[in-house]
């Protein structure tokens, strides 16, 4: 029968003065280091992953639907004869040039589908088309410059903040804009999603307000976003653009971005999850919890 070798022998000195002792160790008989744990917060672990933008890309989907409905119904060659555009396409073909340049439907077909109309909402008490709205759009190239906006904005906002608050901003900003709208423009009909784009676009302003000490590049970061918003709005004073829906949408997602957006500080850790002894920061910054009182205050009085 063989012999089972003699255990690995490891000899350490001890370095102490005085005790200059040799002891035989038995390595195999030695315990494994402990793994070093890593305190993690599932606040700060939820911010780390990225959200699939579903949520998005079904608006996205919803817009084009509609469009395609409202072609349906707009029914060019039987309410317009000969004069319509894309004949080969049918029922489907847009409405003459003359009287809608960006491809798409008549007015009448719009105001059928739920377009916003003043004196609809304020002598029939149609109040849902404040909502409707925002889901028309007045031809093709309106509805490719709005979805291109919203798969840009849309998505980064989605993955980073995840589709309730996403959804939430972008319903309540596009109701802010067709409220504006309605209070300054009561003579014509106004579709689009505009004013939901803009609150977007507010909201990730407030965003970077808010959460200032969180960004690396904040002047760079601030610069870029400022010169989006700029040329959007400078959009507006082009004919036929609705810019009050922009001013009331950019307006209600800038508010609700400081309540809705806003991130605990860098080195915050829940007590419930600290080490003991552990001294956590606070939760949110002094301004941070001004601004979200305050924009609080006014999306409820406004």
């Amino acid at each position: 029968m063989a012999r089972k070798p003699p255990p690995k022998v490891q000899v350490i000195v001890n370095s102490r003065r005085g005790d200059n002792t040799i002891r035989p160790v038995d390595v195999e008989a030695r315990p494994p280091p402990a793994k070093r744990r890593v305190l993690r917060h599932p606040e700060f672990e939820q911010h780390s992953k990225k959200w699939f933008p579903w949520l998005t890309i079904s608006f996205v989907v919803a817009n084009v639907v509609m469009f395609v409905v409202t072609m349906y119904v707009n029914d060019c060659p039987k309410n317009s004869g000969r004069s319509c555009v894309a004949k080969f396409l049918g029922r489907f073909s847009f409405q003459p040039f003359k009287q809608n340049p960006l491809l798409g439907p008549s007015a009448s077909a719009l105001e059928k589908m739920g377009a916003l109309d003043v004196r609809k909402v304020v002598h029939r008490h149609q109040g849902w088309r404040l909502i409707s709205c925002i889901w028309l759009h007045a031809g093709v190239f309106h509805i490719l410059a709005n979805m291109l906006s919203l798969v840009i904005i849309g998505i980064l906002l989605e993955q980073e903040f995840g589709f309730a608050r996403i959804g939430l901003l972008y319903l309540i900003a596009g109701f802010g804009g067709s409220l504006l709208s309605a209070l300054f423009i009561r003579s014509n009909i106004s579709v689009g999603a505009s004013g939901a784009l803009f609150g977007l676009l507010g909201a990730m302003l407030s965003e970077l307000i808010t959460n200032w000490t969180s960004y690396v590049n904040k002047v760079a970061a601030l610069l870029t976003l400022v010169i989006i918003v700029v040329i959007n709005l400078a959009v507006g004073i082009l004919p036929h653009v609705d810019n009050f829906a922009h001013i009331g949408g950019f307006l209600s997602g800038f508010l609700l971005g400081f309540v809705l957006l806003i991130r605990p500080q860098f080195g915050w850790v829940s007590q419930g999850y600290a080490p003991p002894g552990y001294s956590s920061n606070p939760k949110f910054k002094i301004y941070q919890r001004i601004l979200w009182i305050i924009s609080l205050i006014l999306l409820i009085v406004g």
